[in-house]
């Protein structure tokens, strides 16, 4: 039986098997189930595509938990942007036509008393980046629950824009940083998953010449912030002309485990 629960919406791009033999046992067993809307209509109500010409409609008030209006619907173009998109769901109720009616908003409000109760402060998950702003990136972590992970925490090499690191629609894994147990949001960081200094120093040797990127200049021109990888940055000596960006050649001085630092030279 291919379930999912608390995996990002289209995380394993797969769709239950839905039909006549087993929906009632989905629904006594409140299974939670993927698949990809094919429409919408007039109403925003949502429909889904099932085995044998099945179809299963999800009403426009089943379609979401957290991001409703005072009228406690969500927005028109929320509805109108779930199609052809993988959504999450259980199955509600059979209607007279013994066909399936659909509800999102049973497995966000379950994956809200996730973040509520169960889930923990460095706990790694799987997450979807959904988009992309220049102070961070909103990251699905299940059952359409969002956190931000900040852009200080996509990495250790400081970067403009969050752009640089991830692209909208990349499966990852993130870190728990907080939680805010009463209304169930997330904060998320990136940059432990792409170790820590000593596992990216022990990937180089020193007298060795690699490729950086230039990150940051210091103001007062003692020396050049290079990013070897997302998680090692070095100093080189100033050099005027150098740019945002500019991928340089780098000569490795030195490697001091003790004080994490790295000596560069751009040749």
């Amino acid at each position: 039986m291919n379930t999912v629960k608390f995996e990002p919406e289209g995380w394993n791009n797969e769709i239950t098997k839905v039909n006549e033999n087993n929906i009632k046992s989905y629904m006594q067993n409140n299974i939670t189930l993927q698949g990809l809307v094919r429409n919408c209509d007039d109403n925003y109500n949502l429909y889904v595509s099932f085995e044998n010409g099945l179809v299963g409609k999800m009403p426009r008030e089943e379609v979401e938990a957290i991001k409703t209006e005072e009228n406690g619907l969500p927005r028109e173009n929320l509805c109108v942007g779930k199609v052809h998109k993988f959504i999450q769901f259980k199955i509600k109720d059979i209607d007279n036509n013994n066909e399936p009616i659909l509800s999102r908003r049973q497995v966000q409000t379950e994956a809200i008393n996730w973040v509520k109760n169960d889930l923990e402060i460095g706990q790694k998950v799987d997450g979807i980046v959904k988009n992309i702003k220049p102070y961070g990136a909103f990251i699905e972590i299940g059952g359409g629950i969002v956190g931000l992970a900040h852009i200080e925490d996509l990495s250790v090499a400081r970067i403009k824009s969050p752009s640089e690191r991830l692209k909208i629609g990349q499966k990852l894994k993130v870190v728990i940083k907080s939680i805010n147990r009463v209304q169930g949001k997330v904060v998320l960081s990136y940059k432990e998953i792409l170790g820590s200094w000593e596992e990216n120093a022990s990937k180089f040797k020193t007298g060795s010449k690699v490729k950086g990127k230039v990150r940051e200049t210091e103001k007062n021109k003692n020396g050049i912030f290079i990013e070897l990888t997302p998680n090692l940055v070095g100093m080189a000596e100033y050099e005027e002309g150098l740019k945002y960006g500019q991928e340089v050649e780098v000569y490795i001085k030195k490697i001091d485990y003790n004080r994490k630092k790295v000596k560069l030279l751009i040749v």
